[in-house]
């Protein structure tokens, strides 16, 4: 069971940034779908961006142009830079591929945004 592995997050006020780091498992084919997810307390899990081997990155519609996800396969790397982050944008973080798969989740990296 390999398992993908989250950092960078934080408590940044609202209007603040961050940048989230994923490490993908070596064995991961390196052509797949990756993507980050949130889960706020209470609330289900929701994708918030995927992007593509080649770079084509698609978004949820709550980003509104404030995040931007990219990759490195040379490093089996993926990022998620957050701008102008907001209160509703508060919850743990993951990274898995896309569509997830269900044995992959890490421990995720808590985001709180507060004032």
């Amino acid at each position: 069971q390999v398992q993908f592995v989250e950092s960078g997050g934080g408590l940044v006020r609202p209007g603040g940034s961050l940048r989230l780091s994923c490490a993908a498992p070596a064995s991961i084919n390196p052509m797949i779908v990756m993507g980050w997810y949130r889960q706020a307390a209470g609330k289900q899990r929701e994708l918030v961006a995927s992007i593509e081997h080649w770079g084509s990155p698609s978004y949820g519609a709550f980003v509104k142009g404030r995040f931007t996800i990219s990759r490195d396969n040379a490093k089996n790397e993926m990022y998620l830079q957050m701008n102008n982050l907001n209160l509703e944008d508060t919850a743990v973080y993951y990274c898995n591929q896309f569509p997830f798969d269900s044995n992959s989740w890490g421990q995720g990296t808590q985001v709180t945004v507060s004032s």
